[in-house]
């Protein structure tokens, strides 16, 4: 463990178990849903995820801060995680990009970290276990009186957060110079990461970014050629303004893509059931089937919820048939979602994956050749 660590730290589970270590990143006191991510590498993309709010992510992988940290990578404006857990922090950085230290930077943004040697243990505990309600306190010795403060937090379950991390206002991102622009998108933001709508301006897509709260009124307004639903934290029973802004969408034949937390909103915007998983899927390296052509695709994902739908056949929602069009191989998990009689389609997992793997990055594609596929496109400016 680098000599740099600062002083004693504890780690504190919902169920009593007990973690100590040193102090890594700011120090104080923080509570979140102890969740674990097996990513080797991303780890900038990771801490800037605002699907990570009001979590505290352990990372499996060795050693983290290696690259350091620079300006270009964030997936948006702050760090979300709640706390950070590592088992070595880097005691130099080394790579040519990098501007700061990633301890400068936990601590430049006040998230408090530990490093501990049991970061197997902590990873086999909450696989075993399940994720929960956590603390990490460089202040306080007594892990009783932790716990007493643990249990008194709200559960994930239940927690309506996307509009917590959405923007407070429209804004556009413009296809790069020399991209000519082919269609204008509605993206609404549940937790959007930046490289989204960056990879679908590199596709000729002149986006419209909405706040959490925008309405099928707001986006129809602009008459898109497209919508899209982004990823974002909380529990998708809580998101019944969003479910009600897709329904509207559906309803006027827009075409329609989401991820992660988008799709676990056309899920219920279909009638389905959502529900919490145990520890969920986190990380660069998860393996996910396509039911259509079987092949097999490494995607990155971070999520605690999944969608409750048949994987043995179609089925009948309001909007016609619709279909599961992925299925995550570790534990048959519905990665996507598609509907056959309306230009609608959902993944679970991230195409645009900054950090990788670049897998489902045709998925844009998809989006654009539904875009392409409707009648009478408006004229684009």
């Amino acid at each position: 463990m680098s000599e740099e660590t600062g002083g004693p730290a504890i780690l504190v589970l919902e169920d009593g178990r007990v973690f100590h270590g040193r102090s890594f990143g700011a120090t104080g006191e923080t509570f979140g849903e102890a969740v674990f991510n097996t990513g080797m590498t991303g780890y900038q993309e990771t801490l800037t995820d605002p699907s990570y709010h009001r979590q505290i992510v352990a990372m499996t992988a060795p050693h983290i801060g290696n690259t350091g940290v620079n300006d270009d990578d964030p997936e948006s404006g702050r760090i979300w995680v709640a706390g950070y857990v590592v088992r070595e922090p880097a005691r130099i950085p080394s790579n040519w990009r990098a501007q700061r230290t990633l301890d400068e930077e936990l601590r430049r943004q006040g998230v408090i970290g530990i490093a501990l040697r049991g970061t197997r243990a902590l990873t086999r505990h909450l696989r075993d276990r399940g994720a929960m309600r956590a603390a990490i306190s460089t202040v306080e010795t007594d892990p009783k009186a932790l716990l007493a403060r643990i249990l008194q937090q709200p559960p994930m379950a239940g927690s309506a957060l996307a509009a917590e991390v959405s923007t407070d206002a429209p804004y556009e991102v413009l296809p790069p110079e020399g991209v000519q622009t082919r269609f204008h998108v509605a993206a609404v933001d549940l937790g959007i990461k930046a490289m989204t709508p960056q990879r679908l301006a590199e596709r000729g897509c002149r986006v419209t970014v909405l706040p959490a709260t925008a309405t099928a009124e707001d986006i129809l307004a602009l008459d898109p050629d497209g919508v899209f639903f982004s990823n974002g934290p909380g529990d998708p029973a809580t998101a019944d303004g969003p479910v009600a802004a897709m329904r509207g969408v559906l309803d006027a034949g827009k075409p329609l893509f989401g991820i992660c937390f988008g799709n676990q909103i056309l899920g219920r915007a279909l009638g389905l059931g959502t529900y919490k998983l145990t520890f969920g899927h986190r990380g660069v390296n998860q393996p996910v089937r396509d039911t259509r052509t079987t092949k097999v695709a490494i995607t990155s994902q971070n999520h605690g919820f999944a969608v409750d739908a048949p994987l043995d056949a179609p089925f009948d929602t309001p909007y016609g048939r619709a279909e599961v069009s992925h299925v995550g191989l570790n534990d048959q998990v519905v990665e996507g979602l598609r509907l056959l009689d309306r230009p609608a389609f959902s993944v679970q997992f991230h195409p645009e994956a900054a950090a990788g793997p670049h897998d489902a990055a045709g998925l844009f594609d998809e989006f654009c050749d539904l875009m392409s596929a409707q009648p009478a496109p408006a004229a684009k400016q």
